[in-house]
């Protein structure tokens, strides 16, 4: 049971922050006008205050399925998965958080003059996240 929902877990967290990347970031900068920064602003509100009790959340999973599995077979990926994870957060936490945190305040009338500049380095540094927590999700998904 722990399992199950340690995947469901992290793969519906894989899913939001993949989905942010790939799908609703795009569109807002589809967006005419100011639109699409107000939306990046919002939506880093949003997710913002949900999002680290998300990867918390995940990795303290991970970590008891990890130690309640210690002598099994495949704890190795189990374990390589959580690594990820604090990865992960780490990077989060030094790098895209700062951005986010200054980012979700901007308005078009408060915004710095290299606010799509640091736009695009979170996005970058997303994109990093993404594929290091999809690795981790894969992993977890071959230790069961």
């Amino acid at each position: 049971m722990l399992q199950v929902l340690t995947i469901v877990v992290v793969g519906v967290m894989v899913g939001v922050e993949f989905a942010v990347a790939f799908v609703v970031n795009p569109i807002l900068a589809a967006l005419p006008g100011d639109s699409g920064q107000l939306g990046r602003a919002h939506g880093g509100r949003m997710l913002g205050a949900v999002m680290p009790f998300w990867y918390i959340g995940s990795l303290v999973l991970v970590a008891i399925w990890a130690v309640a599995g210690w002598q099994r077979s495949g704890n190795g990926l189990t374990v390589t998965a959580g690594v990820l994870l604090i990865v992960s957060v780490i990077m989060s936490v030094l790098l895209l958080v700062p951005i986010n945190n200054r980012s979700k305040t901007w308005t078009p009338d408060n915004r710095p003059a290299d606010w799509k500049q640091q736009g695009n380095r979170w996005d970058r540094l997303h994109y990093v996240r993404v594929a290091i927590i999809i690795a981790a999700l894969a992993l977890l998904a071959g230790a069961l």
